[in-house]
C-alpha cells in the first residue's frame, strides 16, 4: 500500500530528473575546476553518458543507486508496495548498463561508473580523488 494518494505520487515522480541531477553537477564541477573539458549527455554514444570527455575517449555514468541497482548499497532498497514492478524496472536498468557499457567499450572509449553513495560528503573527496587519478592514468597511456 502506497502512504501517498495517486496525486501526490505522480507529482513526486515526476520532480525526478534524468539529467543534471545534483551528483552530475558536482563530479563536472569538480573536473571542470580541475582543467577537463567535456560533453553532457552525448546522444551519440550508447547509453547517453552524463559526461563524455573527447580528449580522453572516456565516457562517464553518474548512476543513481535506487534507480541503477547498486548492489549492497543502503540507499538500494527495493520498494514494499509494487515490488514485481520496481524489481523488473531496476532489472532492465541493469541489463541497459551493462550492453551500454560493452558497446562503449567496444568502441574504444573508458567508461567510469560513479555511484550516488560515492558522492555523499563523507566519501566524496576520495571519490573525486580517485576519479582524477583515473583520469589521469588514461592521459599517461594515450
Amino acid at each position: 500500500m502506497d502512504v501517498h494518494d495517486k496525486k501526490t505520487r505522480s507529482y513526486n515522480m515526476s520532480q525526478i530528473k534524468s539529467k543534471n541531477t545534483k551528483p552530475e553537477k558536482m563530479v563536472r564541477k569538480y573536473l571542470f575546476a580541475h582543467g577537463f573539458r567535456y560533453r553532457k549527455n552525448d546522444k551519440r554514444l550508447p547509453g547517453t553518458p552524463d559526461i563524455v570527455l573527447p580528449k580522453y575517449k572516456t565516457v562517464i555514468f553518474v548512476n543513481g543507486c535506487f534507480w541503477h541497482g547498486h548492489n549492497q548499497c543502503r540507499y538500494f532498497v527495493i520498494p514494499k508496495s509494487n515490488t514485481e514492478f520496481w524489481v523488473d524496472k531496476i532489472n532492465k536498468n541493469i541489463e541497459r548498463d551493462t550492453v551500454n557499457t560493452d558497446k562503449l567499450i567496444s568502441l574504444g572509449w573508458n567508461v567510469i561508473t560513479i555511484w550516488e553513495c560515492e558522492l555523499k560528503k563523507d566519501k566524496r573527496e576520495a571519490t573525486l580523488l580517485a576519479l582524477l587519478n583515473k583520469l589521469e592514468s588514461f592521459i599517461t597511456f594515450s
